[in-house]
């Protein structure tokens, strides 16, 4: 990352006590909007209806989640105010928790491969399989010119389609098959255009060279060549509590990272929890949060039985070590990022100059999501402050309104009673 992105300080002190237009003001004075940048957030219905007319078809209205920002990230020694939109109670506080015990022990050390996709080109019909793979090898050059041909553009700023491979399926039901993969380094973009509209370019070059018939042309969501990856370090003393000591707490959370590494049941609710973090931050970007999620669970499946994503370890020094791992296919440029105007201020928030930059902020939100959710299990189980948060939305459900909702939420929360029967005869109460 480079030395000028982020913010200048994410620690945003006393953030929740404000109200939504104080919180706002902080975000824009610490990131340095402009006014025009200010007002998108003044007021609902950013998205205007004519603009989302154009995104998607059948458009009847809009529909908005609730955007927060998480606080105290530090990531390779740069500070981010990150944008999420969500609807769970919990999550960004979590998450802007856990990164400011970890901004103490030296912040998130980031890494990413290059931006590279795949697209798949399925070749039936062929009575040698193993024969065609060799052919198309053979003319790998002209295959590569081929599919550059299709994006000048690309190619000038450093990315294109950058070598081939071919896959034999020789047993099918249908008869043999052969699939060549494009590799394609889309830059800064998710690239799911660009890599689809190479192989629909190549398909009669391929049918020419193997006698056989293309069938789908399409890119794959497993972006196991676009891999970014984020590390922590937390000594014990960190997360020591008033009733827990670090040291036990680390011991307590690497036996819950090791349930969900042996146990696909727990394994699927732990990888909920990353998401949990990435997700917001997909959607508040613009970004295919489904393409990043069908290539998570693949990920998290490759060594043939489904796993945790993280690793959660004990160093020889004591510290905990947590690592996140993930194929990451997003952009910056293209589709809802330079359409959606909130997109576009989410970018300006994060102050990123690179589609790499937003893969490293993701798989730190999702480790410090997964860090709070085992540390929360691993003491006093999730739903005590998880409860708490949601408090607020069961005191609206109930019927409170300005500050008759704080004041139900606090006394649910209180009791550990969070239920709509019991903030009905709160709210009742509190207006008598």
């Amino acid at each position: 990352m480079k030395a000028q992105s982020g913010v200048a300080n994410s620690r945003l002190e006393g953030f929740r006590n404000l109200t939504p237009q104080q919180r706002w003001q902080k975000v824009v004075e610490a990131v340095d909007l402009d006014d025009a940048d200010a007002a998108l957030l003044a007021q609902p219905g950013a998205l205007p209806l004519a603009t989302a007319d154009g995104m998607i078809e059948n458009v009847v209205g809009t529909f908005e989640l609730p955007l927060g920002v998480a606080a105290n990230f530090t990531i390779n020694g740069n500070d981010y105010i990150i944008p999420m939109a969500v609807e769970e109670p919990s999550v960004v506080a979590a998450a802007s928790f856990m990164a400011r015990i970890v901004r103490d022990c030296g912040g998130f050390q980031t890494s990413v491969t290059d931006p590279l996709m795949r697209a798949q080109v399925q070749i039936i019909g062929l009575s040698d399989p193993y024969g065609a793979r060799l052919k198309i090898l053979s003319e790998r050059a002209r295959i590569i010119a081929a599919a550059n041909a299709c994006d000048k553009v690309l190619v000038e700023l450093g990315g294109g389609c950058r070598d081939i491979e071919v896959h034999v399926f020789p047993d099918m039901p249908g008869g043999a098959m052969a699939v060549m993969h494009l590799i394609v380094d889309v830059r800064d973009a998710m690239g799911a255009n660009t890599v689809n509209t190479m192989a629909e370019r190549v398909a009669p070059l391929i049918e020419e060279l193997t006698g056989g018939t293309v069938r789908l042309r399409i890119l794959s969501n497993l972006a196991d060549l676009r891999l970014a990856r984020a590390r922590i370090v937390v000594t014990p003393e960190a997360l020591t509590t008033k009733d827990i000591a670090g040291e036990e707490m680390i011991d307590r959370m690497v036996a819950a990272y090791q349930f969900a590494a042996i146990d696909p049941y727990r394994a699927a609710t732990h990888n909920k929890g990353i998401m949990n973090g990435i997700d917001p931050l997909i959607v508040a970007t613009g970004n295919d949060w489904r393409a990043i999620e069908a290539g998570a669970h693949v990920w998290a499946v490759r060594k043939g039985h489904y796993t945790s994503l993280t690793t959660w370890e004990k160093d020889r020094s004591g510290n905990l070590v947590g690592t996140l791992e993930l194929p990451m296919a997003v952009g910056i440029v293209g589709g809802a990022t330079k359409t959606h105007p909130l997109a576009k201020l989410a970018l300006k928030i994060l102050n990123i100059s690179s589609a790499a930059e937003l893969a490293q902020i993701c798989v730190a939100l999702g480790l410090a999501q997964n860090m709070a959710a085992i540390r929360a299990l691993a003491t006093e189980g999730i739903q005590r402050g998880h409860m708490a948060l949601h408090a607020r939305n069961i005191a609206i459900v109930a019927g409170a309104v300005g500050a008759e909702i704080e004041a139900v939420a606090r006394e649910l929360a209180a009791a550990h009673d969070v239920r709509v029967e019991r903030a009905r005869e709160l709210l009742e109460t509190l207006r008598k």
